[in-house]
């Protein structure tokens, strides 16, 4: 571990003299922007590092001085700190273990989300609505911005899909656990017997990707104009500006309707054409992760579930982790931290049983 964060600290320090040059800046701005962003993903861990060392260097002292003093207080003072001084190094190789792990190259990227109502009709569409919600005040709670990418809605509000971006740094980072099947238990608005029913919703989060991360190519495409609907069905434009984009090669399908222009609905089609690509060439890559994946989503059976939204307790339980809170309000509310950190810790610590 010490000679893997001896070599990071060198590259910290080569690239802070190369991003402090100002021939690179003018030169080669693209260089520069890598150089800058490898910098900034370094500087927590060299910071923890430095401060490591520190540490190190200060129990070192302690113990010159329980060796070479005969002064039984200063010897007492010395032994006292370096109780104080193992604690913290302990703790600090934990740290610097988890800044260690692989990182994920699309923790820092925007999110592509999509949300469809599955098992139980109009009130899973409600819950869709309801989940839809809770991540738009979420992102807003940290500074996030959520643009509605293509949306179908019932008759009574509910949501049969949506699909929206999520723009902002470390996005992807923390809302990639939320794939997976979501469930609710709950007494719709229309029963009158006041009956508990069960209903669940599919979430699927893709990184966002550029242009340059994906090659498509346009005869690969075809797409299709027409005219775009609103709840129930009926036409709410009569132009034909809704847009539906196929790929031939894969036979993956995107539509975007929420525009009154076709050049924008075009546009938003293919963010999320982009990212369902990526996304499928990374499974095809590595048939574990696919695997894993189509274990998260699943097919939206009510007996799937990574999460379940209990009304009548209050509560939410993630059952990958088995974390159960009763503050079902709060995290409608977009209060999600803390199911996301319990969800990070975990994933570290399964990573780190990997790595050691």
């Amino acid at each position: 571990m010490l000679e893997k964060l001896q070599a990071l600290e060198e590259r910290f320090l080569e690239i802070e003299k190369s991003i402090s040059d100002p021939e690179l800046v003018t030169k080669d701005q693209k260089k520069w922007k890598e150089l800058t962003k490898e910098h900034s993903d370094l500087q927590g861990t060299i910071e923890k590092y430095k401060e490591y060392k520190k540490v190190c260097q200060s129990y070192e002292e302690a113990q010159e001085i329980i060796s070479s003093q005969t002064d039984d207080d200063l010897v007492e003072l010395a032994k006292e700190e370096i109780n104080e001084l193992e604690n913290d190094k302990l703790k600090l190789e934990e740290e610097l273990k988890v800044l260690l792990l692989p990182k994920d190259p699309n923790d820092s990227k925007n999110v592509i989300v999509e949300i469809r109502g599955s098992a139980g009709g109009d009130e899973a569409a409600l819950f869709a609505n309801d989940i839809f919600k809770m991540y738009c005040r979420y992102a807003e709670s940290k500074g996030w911005k959520t643009e509605v990418l293509n949306s179908h809605y019932n008759d009574i509000g509910g949501i049969k899909e949506i699909t929206f971006v999520i723009e902002g740094e470390g996005a992807y980072s923390r809302l990639k656990y939320e794939s997976g099947v979501h469930r609710v238990q709950r007494i719709p608005s229309t029963e009158s017997g006041g009956r508990i029913h069960t209903s669940t919703i599919t979430v699927a989060v893709l990184p966002e990707v550029e242009d340059v991360d994906v090659e498509i190519n346009a005869n690969d495409l075809r797409v299709d104009r027409f005219c775009s609907s609103g709840p129930g069905g009926q036409s709410v434009n009569t132009t034909q500006s809704a847009v539906r984009i196929t790929h031939l090669p894969t036979g993956i399908t995107v539509s975007c309707q929420d525009e009154k222009s076709q050049h924008k609905n075009k546009d938003k089609a293919m963010r999320v054409l982009r990212a369902r690509l990526v996304e499928k060439y990374e499974e095809e890559q590595a048939s574990e992760l696919a695997d894993e994946r189509k274990s998260q989503v699943g097919t939206g059976d009510r007996s799937e579930r990574i999460r379940t939204y209990n009304f009548p307790q209050s509560r939410v339980t993630d059952h990958r982790i088995g974390l159960t809170l009763h503050k079902l309000d709060g995290i409608l509310a977009g209060e999600l931290d803390q199911i996301v950190e319990e969800l990070i810790t975990a994933d570290q610590l399964e990573k780190m049983k990997k790595v050691e």
